[in-house]
């Protein structure tokens, strides 16, 4: 297999499609992929028989034996230190964290190993794994179970860090990263895995397991890493957001009434910065948006790099909405999460700027 870039393969427009949430288009790219390719392996904590605890890797076990998709023990150090060696051997991995809570024992792993390989070794040795794992809150499941770690992985050479808004680019994104010869850390919202809710972005929705999801090809696409994608076309405001933020955003610029362009950046690493730096410098103003705390959260990297190369263009500051620089509230998640309100408080403010 080939790196991301040289082989980007956009979707068939005329290709059968199914109407899927994210949990079945990463079931579906997880499938179509062991399919394709006999080294392609599934591993983590309940991925097997039980299928995951979200039920991302339902099916797979008994499709392709216990010998591609198994159970590991409860060692997150373990599960990415094997990861690592299998792709050295020749595998490609798809390790499955349950909670992107529970990555820190094996950050030493993906750190000081699974990103330095190939540089270490002068490019003899590889590790294309692929790092899945359910982040963000929107469940209720406090403070070990709903935090945003995207930016500690973005700080750090050799790896790259993918995080989609929708089943389709879940699924296209997914398919990329497997077939990727660096090491991927790939961040599902778990808010939205099974369809932005209806509506409320402030609070939960009743009907969010009944959400249709989107349309998504049944066969092989790749979305390539490194590409944003400009959901919402505008002239007045750049947002630029990723995850569950996109739909958060969409909703409240929409009912604002504000000619904003919202850019989903679907990779953070590495960064389409030249369609950031085009839609600012057209747009003159720029607010961020993420779930993470505010402090050294992405957005603060993000606020640099278009201070740097739009500076002459902007004309107003670059505002930020985040989570707050808290420990992450389990009764409270809703008024943490950045909504309408605060959204809507710095649309006002960046617009009132002349």
């Amino acid at each position: 297999m080939t790196d991301t870039a040289a082989t980007a393969q956009p979707a068939d427009p005329a290709a059968d499609t199914l109407r899927m949430n994210m949990i079945q288009a990463i079931n579906s790219a997880l499938d179509l992929m062991m399919d394709r390719d006999p080294d392609v392996v599934v591993m983590g904590e309940d991925v097997g028989y039980f299928g995951g605890v979200f039920r991302a890797t339902a099916g797979l076990q008994a499709k392709y034996g216990k010998t591609r998709v198994f159970d590991t023990p409860i060692t997150e150090c373990g599960i990415i230190g094997v990861a690592v060696g299998m792709g050295a051997y020749g595998l490609r991995p798809v390790p499955e964290i349950q909670f992107a809570d529970y990555i820190y024992p094996a950050l030493d792993q993906l750190v000081s190993e699974a990103a330095r390989l190939r540089y270490r070794s002068a490019g003899e040795f590889i590790a294309p794994m692929t790092v899945r794992s359910p982040f963000g809150g929107g469940i209720f499941g406090g403070q070990t179970h709903s935090q945003s770690p995207e930016g500690i992985f973005t700080h750090v050479s050799g790896v790259k860090t993918v995080i989609p808004s929708t089943p389709y680019d879940a699924k296209g994104l997914l398919i990329a990263s497997i077939e990727d010869n660096d090491p991927v850390i790939f961040f599902e919202p778990k808010r939205i895995y099974n369809g932005p809710f209806n509506g409320h972005w402030d609070r939960p929705a009743e009907n969010w397991s009944k959400h249709p999801g989107g349309a998504v090809p049944e066969g092989y696409y790749r979305i390539p890493l490194g590409k944003a994608a400009i959901v919402r076309p505008g002239e007045a405001l750049t947002i630029l957001a990723y995850g569950t933020m996109v739909h958060v955003c969409r909703a409240v610029v929409e009912d604002a009434g504000v000619d904003a362009e919202i850019i989903d950046l679907r990779t953070l690493v590495p960064l389409d910065i030249e369609t950031i730096e085009e839609s600012v410098k057209k747009t003159g103003r720029c607010m961020i948006v993420h779930e993470a705390t505010r402090t050294s959260g992405f957005g603060a990297e993000l606020s640099a790099l278009v201070q740097e190369r739009c500076f002459y263009h902007l004309e107003a500051p670059i505002e930020r909405v985040t989570g707050f620089d808290t420990p992450y509230p389990h009764s409270l998640e809703w008024a943490y999460f950045p909504g309408p309100v605060r959204i809507g408080q710095a649309l006002k403010k960046i617009m009132s700027n002349a």
